[in-house]
This record gives C-alpha cells, sequence and structure tokens, in this order.
C-alpha cells in the first residue's frame, strides 16, 4: 500500500469517526430536573431515581440533570411551576403546595383536614379527582407524568405542646408562599409567616419563628429539633403528593418512544418513593423522639376541635379550587 493510499483510508477514517461522533452526540440529549430538597430527603431521592431510570432504560441517550433546592428559581420554590411552564426548566419534581398559586385546583390537598389517611390521598390521585387535577395542569403548558409523596404535615414549635386550637394563639408559625396557609392558621388564631424554606432554618434557630410544619421526613433529615423546635404534633393536617412533569414544548419534542419512557420510569420512581416514605415513618418519629422531641398524638375528640376551628377556610376555598373537583375527591375518600 503506498503511502498515499494509506493517507486516504487514514483521512476517510477520522472522517467516519466525526460523523459518528456527531450523530451520538446529536442523539444524545440532557433535560434539567428541578426539586426543593436535595438527594439527602425522599423529595430528592425520587428525582435522582427517575434520572437513573431513565438514563439506563434510553442507553444514555436522554440525561435528566437534577438541581436542588431551587437553585434554578434562586431558591423560590413557588415560581417553579412558572419556570417549567415558560420553558426556563425543562421538568420537575414537585410539590402541590408549590405549583398551587398557578394551579388553584392543586389547593385541593391543602384543605385543612381534609384527607384522613393515607388510603384517602390513594383514592383521590388514582381516581376521577386525579385525573382532573392533571388535566388542569396540562391546560397550563406543563404534562404531569406520575405521582410522589412528600407525606402528611405535621406542627412543631419551640414554646410549648399543642393539642388544641388555643395553643397555637399567636404563635409565629413559618409557611409556604400560599395564601390558603395563611388563611389556616389564621382561623387557628396563629400569626403565619411566609417564608422559603432557605430562610426558615436561621428564623427557626434564631426565634424570630417559634415553629413550622413539615412532613415527619423533613423533620428528621433537616434536625429541625437542633433549631428549638421541642414540641411536634401529629396532626396529619394536609397532605402534600408530589408530581414529576415535563414542559410541554420539550414533550412535544420527544419521539413517542422517549415519551413513553419518560412517563413509565415517572411512575416506577414515583411508585418507589412513595413506598420507601411511608415504611420509613415510623422509625423517623422513633429517631425524632430519641432526640428528646415531646411528641403529642391527637384524640379523635381533639382532632375534631381543630377540624372545626378550619371550618371557615373550607367555605372560602372550596369555590376556588372547584365544587365538581373536591366532590369527585370527597366520594372517592368515603368510597376508599
Amino acid at each position: 500500500m503506498t503511502s498515499a493510499s494509506r493517507l486516504t483510508r487514514f483521512a476517510a477514517a477520522l472522517a467516519g469517526a466525526a460523523v459518528l461522533a456527531t450523530s451520538l452526540s446529536a442523539q444524545a440529549r440532557e433535560l434539567s430536573v428541578s426539586t426543593v430538597l436535595s438527594d439527602a430527603f425522599p423529595w430528592g431521592q425520587a428525582a435522582e431515581k427517575w434520572a437513573e431510570l431513565v438514563e439506563e432504560r434510553t442507553e444514555g441517550r436522554l440525561t435528566l440533570r437534577v438541581y436542588p433546592n431551587s437553585q434554578l428559581v434562586a431558591g423560590d420554590q413557588t415560581r417553579e411551576f412558572s419556570a417549567m411552564r415558560s420553558g426556563l426548566i425543562d421538568m420537575a419534581v414537585g410539590s402541590t403546595i408549590n405549583w398551587s398559586p398557578q394551579v388553584p385546583e392543586l389547593n385541593l390537598f391543602s384543605l385543612p383536614f381534609f384527607m384522613p389517611d393515607e388510603a384517602a390521598v390513594d383514592a383521590v390521585t388514582g381516581g376521577e379527582a386525579g385525573e382532573m387535577i392533571f388535566e388542569a395542569i396540562e391546560s397550563r403548558g406543563v404534562v404531569p407524568l406520575a405521582w410522589g409523596e412528600n407525606g402528611f404535615r405535621q406542627v412543631s414549635n419551640s414554646r410549648g405542646p399543642i393539642s388544641e386550637p388555643g395553643d397555637l394563639d399567636g404563635l409565629k408559625i413559618r409557611v409556604v408562599g400560599s395564601p390558603l396557609f395563611q388563611d389556616t392558621f389564621n382561623a387557628l388564631g396563629a400569626d403565619p409567616t411566609q417564608m422559603s424554606w432557605t430562610d426558615a432554618q436561621p428564623a427557626l434557630t434564631t426565634g424570630a419563628v417559634d415553629g413550622q410544619e413539615n412532613p415527619l421526613s423533613v423533620f428528621d433529615v433537616a434536625r429541625i429539633d437542633q433549631v428549638g423546635q421541642e414540641y411536634l404534633t401529629l396532626w396529619n393536617y394536609m397532605n402534600d403528593p408530589l408530581i414529576f412533569a415535563v414542559n410541554q414544548r420539550i414533550w412535544d419534542s420527544l419521539d413517542e418512544e422517549d415519551q413513553e419512557i419518560l412517563r413509565e420510569t415517572a411512575i416506577e420512581a414515583g411508585e418507589w418513593e412513595i413506598a420507601m416514605t411511608r415504611e420509613e415513618e415510623s422509625e423517623r418519629l422513633a429517631a425524632i423522639q430519641e432526640r428528646g422531641v415531646e411528641v403529642t398524638e391527637l384524640t379523635e375528640e381533639q382532632h375534631r376541635a381543630f377540624v372545626n376551628a378550619t371550618a371557615s377556610v373550607h367555605d372560602k376555598w372550596v369555590p376556588r379550587i372547584g365544587k365538581e373537583l373536591v366532590e369527585a375527591a370527597r366520594a372517592a375518600i368515603e368510597a376508599r
């Protein structure tokens, strides 16, 4: 073989490699996924599990890059849905609470004392009411794919045990940026203070606020007892399902196979995270108690007092959420 032939073959091989690299590069695609919490929490682990499954099933053709701690919205978790709708964020594993300012139907889950137990949550998300909520999200330019779970929210404070509405009188309670939370704690006589989770822990440390409300997983992992939260009441006053979702334009740009993979893996990651969250609940409670936190569990009568005290919140918010949706959810709960 002449040296000219060798050079020609070498040049052809280089060209072929370049074409292959370009082809592979064109096929590989990275999508951003926003979450409020890191993978130290079940919420963040759900997003990481989704990313892991997608990369595996697409053999690296699609890569989901998870951005925790609301970093894609500069720490303002209530802007996440708007950012995804506008395309600043490709995808998210988000909270019904944080998205409720843009999707009023999601306030269903924040109605105080509406969801009595996990079976009720499953009946709502897995039935007609869940479909209605997904339709409401999709009508706003975001495609919902699956449910996850942040869990029932409990209340803690640094002042003393809470076992009746009067115990909340004047307590400054940190709440998320949802008007429904303001109304609920106002109805209970508390002083609700809206702030992001980033600002909440320093405020608890300094005593700028007396208490907060969150699922046990957040209380445990974030060691909220270390910032003066010595009293915890288990009252299950609302549930916060998570939703796996994707921007509509991103979704439309994918072929049917990749759409199906994204949906299937979201469902799988959601089911995995829900099971894990529920299984760990009793262990988390035991760990919290071992650290010296005084835990109050409400009797039926005590629980009823909180239900009665927040009845006006339902009167105000049911029309905003949609009576048809609330009735569908109530029917599902009663039939569970």
